[in-house]
């Protein structure tokens, strides 16, 4: 992954939104140590304090926990909690985005469904 140091969202939330990525994937299963402070400092060139953040918005969300001494884990409920909180926060603001610009452009309902239909048949290839 590489880090967008010029764009609005600050480095720790791409953090803690790459490793939840991970986890989705498979790539870090549940109670498996995830990588410390030091390792993402490492790995994206950042200061340990802004890697610490982003983790630890992961704990407060319940995706890690924390075993003293030993570093962060994956929590059993992770990716359970990354769909819930994506599908909250991310998906039902794009919802909301297209629904305005719909009615925006007169754009109907049923209009808007197929058209969402038909963007999902593409991605499956099914067009």
């Amino acid at each position: 992954m590489i880090l967008n140091t010029d764009g609005t969202k600050p480095i720790y939330v791409q953090i803690a939104e790459w490793l939840e990525t991970e986890i989705l994937s498979g790539n870090i299963k549940q109670d498996e140590k995830i990588y410390s402070q030091y390792q993402l400092a490492d790995m994206f060139n950042i200061n340990p304090a802004t890697a610490a953040k982003g983790l630890n918005i992961l704990a407060d969300e319940l995706i890690l926990y924390k075993k003293r001494g030993l570093g962060m884990f994956v929590s059993t409920d992770a990716k359970f909690n990354i769909l819930n909180k994506r599908k909250s926060r991310t998906l039902k603001r794009l919802v909301r985005e297209i629904v305005m610009e719909a009615e925006r452009l007169s754009v109907s309902e049923d209009e808007l469904l197929q058209m969402i239909k038909a963007a999902n048949n593409e991605d499956k290839g099914d067009v």
